[in-house]
């Protein structure tokens, strides 16, 4: 199977504007392009389509350009958007960028003694500019008419009222195509590329890229798109009821991201393996045989979880997971962070009491258990005790007399107390 041809077999190829793109993929290594633009100073799931695709690229020997769009960023794309987004102030947008490039250097080899790749930002070269200067040598070559025409343009046209200016488009969104579009023409000029790719919400931007090249150099250039990332419900994957899931582990922790994945329904999880591991044919066909067989086994979801946590946060990162998601089904609890405790029981029942309650002769279990909720009396608390249910950092507590003290802190101030084999409840002594 050609490179190409796996791509298609993942349902990676949404449209192209060359249907030989295969064979010309084939003849020799292609410079290619995707662009980020910085909202914000991480990367999310939703960009892990188009950094995959390149570095899926570099591994079969092309040349991939991560366009960090530094002056795109600052209008924002209309594409998709139902109203304009807020623009960014300078500082802030630099801030964004250095977070994104860090980001993607895990992803892709960015050697500048063998520039294998590039990562690039698009101020650089349309900085400098006039707008008179971009008017005479850009804004000439684009139709109105043909912008007009537009999916991006279109669905926003016509929408602004008296009453609510801003449900239009703005000369400024307007405008972004045209800066999108100067991009592929200098990164052909600049670095030889010849290839566009980006989600299939940016079908229209691509081929204003490739009209500009045109028009302007005579250059024959192509483009495909990918598919947006959406689950089988049609929402866009990597949302949550408290937001976006975020490759920054200070944003999202290493467990919250494993178990974002691990709980993913059956279809979606196939439709994940596909579009984002670089697990091989023979591997995912194994998986989609074994959830035919027995879903509840979850090894497709298991998988997806350890390739994607492994790919973003490392043999670390997903070590921690795996220990964090041990602890939620019972492992001992030591060594943790406030934080990292926090993101394992989120949805754990908690409570507040001064860190003097553990001094001196400490906290008496059967108190503890009283204030954290898992006892509605004492004598609830003794039973649950004395029947062996009761837990302290998931180590079985005998004995109606046990304590807490300081040293039943599993982290800076959290003791983790259980009641039978599920029912948990956090103390926070500060």
């Amino acid at each position: 199977m050609s490179f190409f041809a796996d791509l298609q077999w993942r349902g990676l190829i949404h449209q192209t504007t060359d249907p030989a793109l295969d064979a010309w993929l084939a003849e020799k290594p292609r410079t290619l392009y995707a662009g980020f633009d910085p909202t914000a100073d991480s990367l999310h799931v939703g960009h892990l389509m188009g950094v995959m695709m390149l570095r899926r690229f570099q591994k079969a020997g092309h040349r991939p350009i991560a366009v960090i769009g530094g002056a795109t960023g600052m209008i924002g794309d209309p594409s998709g958007k139902s109203a304009e987004r807020n623009l960014l102030s300078k500082e802030q947008l630099q801030l964004n960028i250095d977070g994104m490039k860090r980001q993607m250097e895990q992803f892709i080899d960015f050697d500048e003694s063998q520039p294998r790749a590039l990562l690039v930002n698009n101020f650089d070269w349309t900085g400098p500019w006039s707008y008179l200067e971009f008017l005479r040598d850009i804004g000439k070559n684009f139709p109105v008419n043909v912008m007009l025409a537009k999916d991006s343009v279109k669905s926003r046209i016509g929408r602004g009222e008296e009453s609510d200016p801003q449900a239009g488009m703005s000369y400024t969104e307007f405008s972004y195509m045209l800066l999108q579009a100067y991009d592929f023409v200098h990164l052909h000029d600049r670095h030889s590329c010849e290839l566009q790719a980006g989600g299939s919400d940016q079908w229209g931007n691509i081929t204003a890229g490739i009209d500009l090249a045109r028009r302007m150099r005579g250059a024959q250039l192509r483009g495909f798109t990918w598919p947006l990332l959406t689950k089988s419900d049609g929402a866009k994957m990597g949302k949550t009821e408290s937001g976006a899931v975020w490759l920054d582990p200070a944003r999202t922790s290493p467990y919250a991201f494993y178990q974002y994945w691990f709980n993913v329904d059956d279809v979606d999880a196939a439709n994940c393996l596909r579009l984002l591991t670089e697990l091989s044919q023979a591997e995912i066909e194994a998986l989609d045989a074994s959830r035919a067989a027995d879903p509840a086994k979850r090894e497709s979801q298991r998988a997806l979880a350890v390739e994607l946590t492994r790919l973003v946060h490392g043999d670390a990162g997903l070590n921690a997971a795996k220990q964090a998601t041990d602890i939620f089904f019972g492992a001992e609890i030591a060594n943790l962070t406030d934080r990292e405790l926090g993101q394992i029981f989120a949805d754990v029942p908690s409570k507040e009491l001064s860190a003097a309650a553990l001094q001196g002769a400490g906290l008496p279990l059967i108190d503890a258990l009283v204030e954290a909720g898992l006892a509605g009396s004492k004598g609830d608390a003794r039973r649950t005790i004395t029947q062996g249910g009761a837990y302290v950092n998931n180590r079985r507590v005998e004995g109606v007399d046990a304590t807490l003290t300081p040293s039943s802190l599993a982290s800076e101030t959290v003791v983790v107390l259980r009641s039978g084999k599920k029912k948990y409840a956090l103390l926070r002594f500060a």
